[in-house]
């Protein structure tokens, strides 16, 4: 085998002389793995050698690498598709997702192609799509509370991302940033793949919820030491909870402006009441309180408005676009 393929910075998934068993045609259906991958030559040979054992096949998308990526997938026996300039994550998901399909995929699995994740849980993902109790499984690394590998920085952020994309989607899911999932391939119309870093997770996680998809989360490991980012965490982390507000604003706007604007119309009102009660007992009223009192009352009153206003259009839309 040739060692640039079988050497990589995450061959030690596999434990040292370990037979890998092969376990494609096993499953009456077809799975296919997406592998959106930018600039990483040094891993993804040894990642679609060890995930060919464990589908039917790997679909590497190259988005606008400059180094050997896209050559040494194929060498390793992936379908390789090039994006020649870098357009996201979102849009080489949209990209494999439409090649597995074409290429006859019933069940799309989805993973990172640095080698956070192990292959071998490729067929617990699978597992209940192929047996019809789910149209997207996600791996959780948090699912049973287990997970002591992640840095408490990386948790208490995450815990943030999860709130706020269970509010935007309606779900209840336990690790909304992971990148390896398992989608029945009739899903793929249901995803927009607007977003073009990590925040695509809980993008995805928004339109399934919406749609309807019957979601199972599966327990999955993963490792940090591979991880090659070149963006900082709080920076991954704001950009990708400035997304989901800023999706919540457009679909969610009772969230995102009416419950708000109660609240500062209410913190308005009991601000008067206090005011007048003083007022009663012959104490006069202070001029930047009282104009403080009248600003929460107006602007609350104006985005609780605006967001059943907001909400009303949202509906009226999605209901044209059902018809």
């Amino acid at each position: 085998m040739n060692n640039e393929l079988a050497m990589g910075k995450n061959t030690h998934l596999v434990a040292k002389n370990e037979e890998i068993p092969d376990v494609r045609g096993i499953s009456p259906q077809n799975i296919t793995v997406v592998l959106p991958a930018f600039n990483e030559e040094v891993a993804i040979g040894s990642i679609v050698l060890l995930t060919k054992h464990y589908c039917d096949t790997v679909i590497v998308v190259d988005d606008g690498s400059s180094d050997r990526t896209a050559a040494i997938a194929r060498r390793a026996g992936a379908h390789v598709i090039v994006h020649e300039v870098n357009k996201g994550k979102g849009a080489a998901l949209k990209t494999g997702f439409k090649a597995a399909a074409d290429l006859g995929a019933d069940v799309i699995v989805t993973m990172d192609s640095d080698g956070q994740h192990n292959p071998a849980e490729i067929p617990r993902l699978a597992a209940p799509i192929i047996d019809g109790t789910a149209e997207m499984v996600n791996g959780s690394r948090y699912l049973s509370h287990k997970d002591k590998n992640t840095p408490v920085y990386r948790r208490v952020g995450q815990t943030i991302l999860d709130t706020a994309t269970n509010m935007n989607s309606g779900l209840k899911i336990t690790d909304s940033q992971s990148g390896f999932r398992a989608f029945a391939a009739s899903t793929k119309d249901v995803f927009r793949f607007n977003a073009r870093g990590m925040a695509i997770e809980s993008e995805m996680l928004a339109d399934a919820g919406r749609s309807g998809l019957r979601i199972k989360e599966v327990e999955i490991g993963v490792r940090y030491d591979v991880d090659g980012s070149t963006i900082s965490p709080i920076e991954h982390g704001l950009g990708v909870l400035l997304m989901v507000l800023k999706d919540i604003e457009f679909n969610k706007p009772l969230y995102y402006f009416t419950v708000p604007g109660i609240s500062l119309g209410l913190g308005g009102l009991y601000m008067g009441a206090h005011f007048l009660h003083e007022f009663i007992l012959g104490r006069g009223l202070y001029f930047g309180p009282t104009i403080l009192m009248i600003l929460f009352i107006v602007v609350g009153t104006f985005m609780a408005l605006t967001g059943i206003l907001l909400h009303s259009v949202s509906a009226i839309a999605r209901e044209t676009k059902a018809v």
